[in-house]
């Protein structure tokens, strides 16, 4: 068991309580009794909400992205939006320098992402959605038989 993901509710008896299904069973009763939610709070219930909403979403884009730092390497996703994935990536790279390859949108993007891992490691080095390729070569693969 991961103690980082539970937490001890009656140990003599062997009993743990997930950690982030707790926390949003307290944040739903006060919510159920009327109390303000702290900032904190808020910001978990609506990341819950939002991370919920976005799973159901089946439609979105397969894409190739890469950072100049990594040349040879190229990371193949999924998203709802390509564009909006490299601005998040964007934010965590103090040089902003991630560059947008290629995309292509799917009616069910998790399939196709799939697919296209499937493909690209069967020629590519791979470390989970990293391939050790060029963008080129990776665009390539994926248009094959498309």
């Amino acid at each position: 068991m991961n103690e980082e993901n539970w937490w001890p509710s009656f140990v003599g008896k062997r009993h743990y309580k997930c950690i982030s299904c707790y926390d949003m069973r307290r944040i739903e009763n006060k919510l159920k009794k009327g109390d303000k939610l702290p900032p904190k709070m808020l910001a978990k219930l609506y990341d819950k909400q939002t991370k919920d909403v976005y799973d159901q979403v089946k439609e979105g884009s397969v894409y190739i992205m890469g950072n100049p730092v990594w040349p040879e390497w190229v990371k193949v996703g999924m998203a709802v939006d390509a564009e909006d994935r490299l601005n998040s990536y964007q934010t965590s790279c103090p040089f902003r320098d991630y560059v947008l390859y290629y995309s292509y949108n799917a009616e069910d993007r998790r399939k196709a992402e799939s697919k296209a891992h499937y493909k690209l490691a069967q020629q590519f080095e791979r470390r989970n959605e990293w391939f050790k390729c060029s963008p080129e070569e990776a665009i390539e693969v994926l248009n094959e038989n498309n």
